[in-house]
């Protein structure tokens, strides 16, 4: 039997689905990140790979079997980037001897919009280590807002609220800053008590930092003044990239989808975007995905199968 893979390689893990060649879902697996910019491109590679074959073991196939893979990945937002994983990836097989048909890298908001709003117009915003929004008009032109990176964008993402967070213990540990119950979180769940381990943890332990952001929303959670600050902060910057791209779709109506393991459920956070929307665009509206972006991932891997026949 032949079949096609989809993948959603986000920031905090990987989903893998096979299916049929009818795009029927057959199997899904869960591993480690798979977003090469942050856990570097030869960690990605075996992680992927590692996940591919969990798949095929379930089903009890080998790499022959498929005829088509197509990787969303959080690192591949260019077309370099792309290549580069497509390139690594097909060195990776020759090196381990496995036989590969075909894959096809995209960038991960490619597959949660296809997954979101399969051949039809909409937005999906992307809130997981990093952060994107990412619309499809109704003549297909696409258009992106955010997507730069945790050294020059990223603004909304689990990476920067973390960071933040992280800036607000360190002063409190000095003494510059107010009191957060963020602190206590740290000390309490990492065993950080002063601005050495603080150091220490997160310069010499290869600490995942976007890791702290769901410490920042618990904080949040609790009423704690600062965390919220910084969530109201960072839900700004996300009406900002909403009200861009508005402006880029020349519309005031659109319909977005919230997806990412930072929002895609209910909690502090994204019941604060939802409330800034309705607050401030109302003709914005927030909607369900028809499919998880791993489905977005199988269909095109589908529509490539169909396009070569």
């Amino acid at each position: 039997m032949k079949y096609i893979i989809g993948i959603d390689g986000g920031g905090t893990k990987t989903v893998c689905a096979a299916a049929d060649l009818d795009g029927n879902l057959l199997i899904e697996t869960t591993g480690k990140s798979s977003n090469f910019l942050t856990s570097g491109i030869e960690q990605a590679v075996k992680n992927l790979f590692e996940v591919i074959e969990g798949c095929l073991f379930e089903l009890n196939a080998d790499f022959p079997n498929i005829i088509q893979i197509v990787i969303g990945s959080a690192g591949a937002g260019r077309e370099h980037d792309t290549k580069l994983l497509e390139s690594r990836l097909e060195k990776y097989a020759e090196k381990e001897r496995i036989h590969l048909n075909s894959v096809k890298v995209v960038s991960d908001a490619v597959i949660a919009l296809e997954g979101a709003f399969p051949g039809k117009s909409g937005c999906v915003l992307i809130c997981g280590t990093g952060s994107i929004l990412y619309c499809r008009d109704v003549k297909g032109a696409i258009y992106r807002v955010g997507g730069l990176g945790r050294l020059i964008g990223d603004e909304g993402s689990g990476y920067s609220i973390a960071r933040k967070g992280l800036n607000a213990v360190s002063k409190e540990f000095d003494g510059r800053g107010e009191p957060t119950v963020l602190t206590k979180i740290l000390k309490d769940e990492f065993s950080v008590n002063s601005s050495d381990e603080l150091i220490q943890k997160i310069y010499s332990q290869d600490f995942e930092i976007s890791s702290l952001a769901k410490s920042v929303l618990k904080s949040a959670s609790t009423g704690d003044v600062i965390s919220n600050e910084i969530l109201n902060e960072e839900a700004d910057e996300i009406i900002l990239h909403i009200k861009s791209v508005l402006k880029k779709l020349s519309s005031d109506r659109i319909e977005i989808v919230f997806t990412g393991s930072l929002i895609d459920n209910e909690n502090v956070y994204s019941n604060l975007i939802k409330r800034k929307i309705k607050e401030s665009l109302p003709l914005v509206e927030v909607v369900k995905p028809v499919n998880p972006p791993v489905v977005g991932a199988i269909l095109l891997a589908k529509k490539i199968v169909n396009e070569k026949n």
